[in-house]
């Protein structure tokens, strides 16, 4: 798995016209399952994001967890492309998504996330 993670004060995402999950200050995390992933990393790695100390303390140095603040999820494949040859990324490394979406949905329940629609552009 990988998660590429962003500090926000707010995020949302929306499908079509209409907003389907929004956070205030927390983080937006963009998760990418492997075919080799299985629930233990997806339960590892929600982990792993939830104790990463990326939020300043009163001080101003990196030093707290998320604690209270919101968890924003949102699949995405792309993070398993590679483009070392050709112009066209492959994505045979991304789980195909009856292998994603329950992995995906356990690291969202393990953290508890505010998700967006699985497979939606």
């Amino acid at each position: 798995m990988r998660a590429l993670i962003q500090r926000v004060t707010r995020a949302s995402v929306t499908v079509g016209d209409q907003m389907v999950a929004e956070i205030g200050p927390g983080l937006l995390v963009l998760l990418g399952v492997s075919r080799t992933d299985s629930e233990r990393d997806a339960e590892w790695l929600a982990d792993k994001v939830r104790s990463l100390r990326v939020f300043p303390d009163s001080s101003g140095r990196m030093n707290e967890a998320l604690d209270g603040r919101e968890v924003l999820c949102v699949s995405q494949f792309t993070l398993y492309g590679d483009a070392r040859r050709g112009s066209r990324p492959s994505y045979v490394a991304a789980a195909p998504p009856e292998q994603a979406k329950p992995l995906y949905e356990r690291f969202c329940e393990r953290i508890g996330a505010r998700r967006g629609v699985f497979g939606a552009m």
